[in-house]
């Protein structure tokens, strides 16, 4: 048998498709729902997925603010002990059942209400992220032209008030060397007055921003078009769900790479980089002792390896059964992690240079959050020799990493919708499916478009994805290793990978992560601050609908779990607690023929997804057959488990 199963291999791979003559092609495992084309699509994607536009503008200010080189310390403890451990923890779970981020709260239905939350802010953050990368797709056709125009203070749109870092091409040489000393003159004496030709242009012809969160005024049209494209490109990319994006990943996932090594070799090669650099780097090590720094290293982790958004479930959903996600875990954490700290090198080597060419300290240059990618460092660009080049790479790039989180984003909303739904005709239409999720996504984002839509992102950015996401994951480790048991899933993770999981991950997941989880919630709590933006502070009636937002996804737990304890069976209030608590019958593995040991007693009539007829073969239906008379010589070896499941009396390795 076994000699038969290498030929088979060996004929395999030497075939194109994997076919050897006279066979059929070699299908998904999961024929129903679909698989990833190969392992590469599934790591490329979850990169995409982790690696997004606050690896390139929140990583780097935080790194300086927060101590330099010294910030990287307990920036990787905490990957180390919360980031990886999480992210092994949610890949295992969407693989191990074939569904999305509500199909796997069968493992205990009670809390299915955590799905919803993970909808919720899925949700929230599709919505303005797709905005932020319009906004990129803007400044990338404008960046299409011979001189970029936030390069002078001669527009329109300038005031008074602006000082640009280039002279001025209206006036002879002689003036613009008048100018530009009297310029600096005034920098030295009255800094603070000083605006940008790039910051003017973000406000003031860009957004055109108004002078309040409640003044919406007109919708800006060029944002409002960028937002139409870059909802079309998401779905043209997934309109053939996993098999379409695990293509279009090969190029998204990687040519940022290609981007940031590029202007980070560009970067370096610019006089003042080096200072930059060191800025960035520069270990305070007194500031290692500063909870707030521990906290802000915690928060980076949970937030940018995007851990309880219901993402990485689903991408885990559409892997073969016996992958190794243990390892793919590792690798996309550290990738993640990786490309922050090279990302730190790009933006201050430049940031080092305009410091450098201006005459100031770099904490005066540097920023965050969209300040950083459509303010600061467009200005420095306007530095270089062919200065459009470096813009239309470094946009590129903006859109490139913005589409890699937008995809995974979107495919949890249409995966959780046609799992839950689940019936054929919605599986073979799930094209429409994302069709109309991506215009429900456009027409909510348009309000974002409008002059008060900068204001808005804003306040999403900072509540409705905060600490709710750390009450999701929480309740969720909560959930599989004391309600499940952690026993129970240590042994399903055994079955999947052929391994248990390490001792280490299993500390982490019963204790420390959830010790972690609980110090980044009190962090945020105690490190709050009614969000600003500049110099505008946020009307009270804004904060209570940023804290609607933040609650409108931990909100979905208790109301489901009162749900389903009030329509679970039982006489008593203790009794339905109980039983809604259990696992569903058909909770594990989605297909039979990996339904062993404990799970083997279910029988095929209750098994989740099920092979179309077409797809059933004659070696299908005799694997079948042998698992039936495998099935009934383990059903005397059986005993009745806590969950209502049956145990196979000898443990496990």
């Amino acid at each position: 048998m076994i000699n038969n199963g290498l030929v088979h291999w060996f004929m395999c791979v030497m075939f194109q498709n994997g076919a050897v003559p006279g066979e059929p092609v070699k299908k998904d495992e999961n024929s129903r729902r679909g698989n990833w084309g190969n392992q590469i699509e599934f790591v490329l994607t979850s990169v995409g997925y982790a690696v997004g536009l606050g690896n390139v503008w929140r990583f780097p200010y935080l790194c300086y603010r927060n101590g330099g080189g010294a910030f990287m310390f307990p920036y990787f403890i905490m990957l180390v002990f919360c980031g990886i451990p999480l992210f092994f923890l949610e890949l295992s779970f969407g693989q191990f059942t074939s569904l999305g981020c509500l199909g796997v709260w069968k493992v205990s239905p009670m809390f299915k209400g955590v799905g919803y939350g993970m909808m919720v802010v899925s949700t929230y953050i599709g919505i303005y992220y797709n905005v932020v990368i319009c906004i990129a797709f803007y400044y990338f056709f404008m960046s299409m032209t011979n001189l970029l125009p936030w390069t002078y203070c001669n527009n329109p749109w300038n005031t008074p008030d602006c000082s640009g870092v280039v002279g001025t091409p209206r006036a002879n040489a002689t003036f613009a060397n008048v100018s530009a000393v009297v310029s600096g003159v005034t920098e030295i004496f009255n800094r603070t007055k000083r605006t940008s030709p790039s910051e003017e242009y973000w406000r003031n012809y860009v957004l055109n921003i108004s002078d309040g969160i409640g003044n919406f005024g007109e919708v800006r049209m060029p944002i409002l078009g960028c937002l139409a494209v870059s909802w079309l490109v998401v779905f043209l990319c997934l309109i053939r769900g996993v098999k379409s994006s695990g293509k279009v990943v090969y190029f998204t996932a990687t040519f940022p790479y290609v981007v940031l090594t590029i202007l980070f070799i560009r970067g370096i090669t610019l006089e003042g980089a080096i200072s930059g650099i060191k800025y960035y780097l520069t270990p305070q090590w007194e500031k290692i002792l500063d909870a707030k720094v521990w906290g802000d290293a915690a928060s980076q982790i949970f937030y940018s390896l995007g851990c309880a958004w219901g993402g990485l479930i689903t991408m885990a959903s559409y892997n073969k059964f016996h992958n190794n996600c243990f390892r793919d875990s590792i690798i996309i954490s550290v990738t993640n992690c990786g490309t922050s700290v090279y990302a730190g090198f790009v933006i201050f080597s430049i940031l080092g240079f305009m410091a450098h060419h201006l005459g100031v300290e770099v904490s005066e240059v540097a920023d965050q959050g969209p300040g950083l990618a459509f303010v600061a460092y467009p200005e420095a660009l306007t530095l270089l020799p062919v200065s459009p080049l470096w813009s239309l790479l470094f946009f590129f790039m903006l859109i490139l990493l913005g589409l890699g989180t937008q995809f995974c984003l979107l495919e949890t909303l249409v995966t959780a919708v046609v799992d839950e739904i689940g019936t054929d005709w919605i599986i073979r239409n799930k094209t429409f499916v994302t069709l109309g999720i991506a215009i429900l996504g456009f027409l909510l984002g348009v309000p974002l478009t409008t002059q008060a839509g900068i204001y808005w992102l804003q306040l999403m950015d900072n509540y409705a994805a905060s600490f709710s996401l750390v009450i999701i994951s929480c309740i969720m480790c909560i959930c599989i290793m004391y309600v499940y048991g952690h026993k129970n899933y240590f042994k399903d993770v055994e079955m999947m990978l052929g391994f248990p999981p390490p001792i280490f991950f299993r500390l982490c997941w019963r204790f420390v992560s959830p010790f972690i989880i609980a110090l980044i919630l009190i962090f945020t709590v105690i490190q709050y601050k009614p969000i600003t933006y500049n110099n505008y502070v946020y009307p009270g009636w804004s904060l209570i609908i940023g804290f609607a937002m933040a609650l409108s996804s931990v909100i979905c737990i208790p109301i489901y779990a009162l749900f389903k304890i009030a329509m679970s069976e039982g006489s008593t209030f203790s009794e339905r607690l109980k039983n809604s608590m259990k696992p569903d019958p058909d909770w594990g593995p989605a297909l039979q023929e990996h339904r062993k040991g404990r799970y083997a007693t279910t029988g095929p009539e209750s098994v989740e997804v099920c092979p179309l007829k077409e797809d059933l073969k004659d070696e299908g239906k005799d694997k079948l057959k042998e698992k039936e008379t495998e099935k009934k010589d383990e059903i005397g070896l059986t005993i009745p488990g806590s969950n209502g499941s049956t145990l196979n009396p000898t443990p496990s390795a």
